[in-house]
């Protein structure tokens, strides 16, 4: 899937990044959602997953702009 695809819902420029590089949650024509952060070493994910850790101020920004 490409990124043009994708509903960003974050990093709209109004914070310390507004790059394609800094934690952001997009959604899908799906309705499912992707996150894009840090990628994190808390454990060890099971097969074909991963974790990414993105701050609670990104979650919030997106919940806003869901209406949520």
């Amino acid at each position: 899937m490409a990124r043009e695809e994708l509903t960003r819902l974050t990093g709209n420029g109004n914070g310390t990044c507004g790059g394609e590089d800094c934690p952001n949650v997009y959604r899908t024509v799906k309705g499912s959602f992707l996150v894009q952060g840090d990628v994190s070493r808390a454990f060890d994910a099971s097969e074909g997953e991963g974790l990414v850790e993105i701050p609670e101020e990104t979650l919030r920004e997106a919940f806003r702009a869901l209406g949520w």
